[in-house]
């Protein structure tokens, strides 16, 4: 097995629970006592300048991460381990408050692996539970659909992946990993202890879909894939249900890994603010919190967005929760949207802003407030008084900290003041490793405009 030998004092980030060695900051790497070369995927054990052993990673010299340590202890990366990890990770999504409060992984989706946060580097795994939509829409004519009568009509929902392999030691063990994926959720029961043996495995899923279409790939070295690679998916796309309301997802062709996961939590916060409101969802993708804050009794939402093929699919959601009277898809740039929205004194009573990411890394940290600020300036001077903004952010790379302050800068600016009502992070099925801030990357804060 090849060390990796860290610099002098390289180690205090990793001693603080970080995973992740960069290539600058290795001293040198040894095959026993020999000099050696690393081989991209390959095993290796991290150690400190003093020899103190700090873990084992999957490795690639060709990537400016040049370890990612999966353990603290000299294990193997077989299939056992695999089945061992998903079984963990499952485990952990039942053993915090939200998941004993009713989330139920036999018919609600969810994010079953988050990488490092659950001690698997560079692989993301979502579970859609649900039906063929095409067999929902035509088993069920009423508008808007119901979960018990969708069940009652076509039996107990099945479940699909959609997977992402982000590192290059994932990606040459991918066939372990699947074959672990489908063994682990066929025979899994989740519930509290003392009632598992009663329920059923989850059931192994019927297709997986591979949605590895992102730039961490090619800095790994790895070129984007995406495809079914096992099993079957519903080509007119998956019924799911998100907090008791239907919606489409499309494992094939939907953004990222088909559908937002992380925002459960916060679709159901900004709704509780929608009652009679005017409604603007900016970035809207496939509609989530629009329709959230239609079903919530809101007057009239703006759901707009620069991608077509995501507001048909808004539209598509629109239809199932019967709230399409009270949506307007807008196709739009937004930053020119909201300038003619504010060139027009338009109010709006309730602002959803939910951009993706304008900073990818810290490189582009600078260029990507100055987005921030200006649809936060922009969406603050459109409110009402006593109006509400959500404004969400999924730049990694944006601490807490500096959203806060763009927030007030931007309310500043537009001279305005807030209150802030409340401020969210990512849904529990996507956890937080501590000392590894990059799995904190969720912002959602709730201000109220004086």
């Amino acid at each position: 097995m090849k060390r990796i030998i860290l610099k002098q004092g390289e180690e205090d980030r990793v001693l603080l629970g970080h995973p992740w060695v960069y290539d600058n900051e290795v001293d040198r790497i040894l095959d026993t006592a020999r000099p050696s070369q690393l081989k991209p995927g390959e095993l290796a054990d991290v150690e400190s300048s003093r020899k103190t052993y700090l873990g084992r990673a999957i490795a690639n010299p060709q990537s400016k991460i040049i370890a990612r340590i999966y353990s603290p202890s000299k294990e193997g990366m077989d299939k056992g381990f695999f089945k061992r990890r998903i079984r963990e990770s499952l485990e952990r999504r039942f053993s915090c408050g939200r998941f004993r409060q009713g989330f139920d992984l036999y018919r609600e989706s969810a994010r079953i692996v988050f990488g490092e946060a659950d001690f698997l580097p560079g692989l993301i795994v979502d579970r859609f539970t649900g039906w063929p939509l095409e067999a929902a829409e035509a088993a069920c004519t009423e508008r808007p659909l119901l979960p018990e009568l969708v069940e009652a009509k076509l039996g107990r929902p099945a479940s699909w992946l959609s997977v992402q392999f982000l590192a290059y030691g994932m990606d040459q063990r991918r066939e372990d990993i699947l074959d672990a994926l489908e063994d682990t959720l066929e025979w899994f029961r989740p519930g509290l202890a003392g009632d598992s043996r009663e329920k059923p495995g989850l059931g192994r899923p019927l297709g997986i879909a591979e949605r590895s279409t992102v730039r961490a790939r090619e800095l790994e070295g790895l070129p984007l894939r995406e495809g079914i690679i096992r099993g079957g998916v519903p080509q007119d796309g998956i019924l799911i249900f998100e907090n008791g309301f239907p919606f489409a997802v499309n494992l094939e062709k939907g953004q990222k890994t088909g559908h937002f996961l992380d925002q459960r939590e916060n679709h159901l916060l900004a709704a509780s603010y929608a009652g009679g409101a005017r409604v603007l969802d900016a970035f809207s993708c496939t509609g989530g919190f629009g329709i959230h804050a239609a079903r919530y009794g809101a007057a009239g939402a703006v759901c707009a967005d620069s991608s077509a093929p995501a507001l048909k699919s808004a539209l598509l959601n629109a239809r199932l929760n019967r709230v399409e009277d009270r949506l307007t898809i807008l196709e739009a740039d937004i930053f020119e949207l909201l300038r003619s929205y504010e060139r027009r004194r338009e109010e709006f009573d309730l602002i959803i802003l939910d951009p993706p990411a304008f900073a990818k890394s810290h490189v582009n940290l600078t260029e990507a407030l100055r987005g921030y600020h200006e649809i936060n300036l922009r969406a603050i001077r459109l409110l009402s008084k006593g109006g509400v903004l959500v404004s969400c952010s999924c730049s990694q790379a944006l601490d807490e900290g500096r959203f806060t302050r763009m927030i007030a800068e931007a309310a500043m600016d537009a001279g305005r003041r807030l209150v802030q009502m409340d401020f969210r992070r990512q849904a529990a099925d996507h956890p937080v490793l501590l000392g590894y801030d990059e799995s904190l990357y969720l912002k959602c804060g709730v201000y109220q405009a004086l």
